[in-house]
């Protein structure tokens, strides 16, 4: 199950960045990203990263593709194009379909040559967990941690206090 999970991610990840590439509607570029970025995240969840995963669909696809997307609609405010009549609908199907037999063939090729490595191991399964991760941060790198905490909130009080108006200063 997990071979044939990794190849429809890796068929999604493929198909989705050479859409994004060929795609002429910005919008659509924007939107295929978002598709790669989560496939990105489903390589993250097959190899034991949870938290990566998670990382990945809120900074990446969720935060930055947001603010892509809000720069590139407010760039083409004169063009009226609607999205969804530009899309016909029986081609995305018979392209979904593709993918699905495309998936479904290369995992028959990659089981019968015998070419699709066993993942498996003890050791590497708690690797990528929070629990993991956070172990580690807390007792290895306890100290880079809360010099990087001090640094940030120093970083933030700075900039409050350079945005603030000049108010205070008396004019002469």
């Amino acid at each position: 199950m997990e071979t044939f999970f990794f190849v429809f991610i890796s068929t999604l990840a493929i198909g989705t960045a050479l859409a994004m590439v060929i795609s002429k509607n910005t919008v659509n570029s924007a939107l295929f990203m978002v598709l790669h970025m989560l496939s990105v995240a489903g390589f993250y969840t097959l190899l034991n990263a949870q938290f990566l995963a998670v990382i990945q669909i809120l900074v990446y696809a969720g935060a930055i593709m947001v603010l892509f997307l809000f720069v590139i609609m407010l760039l083409n405010l004169d063009e009226d194009e609607k999205v969804v009549s530009k899309i016909d609908f029986k081609q995305l199907i018979s392209f979904t379909l593709a993918l699905v037999v495309l998936a479904q063939l290369l995992y028959i090729t990659g089981n019968y040559a015998g070419v699709l490595p066993e993942l498996t191991g003890e050791p590497i399964a708690a690797v990528g967990t929070v629990e993991a991760i956070g172990d580690e941060l807390f007792t290895t790198f306890l100290l880079p941690f809360e010099v990087t905490a001090i640094l940030l909130t120093a970083a933030v009080v700075g900039a409050m206090l350079l945005a603030q108006k000049t108010s205070n200063v008396i004019d002469e």
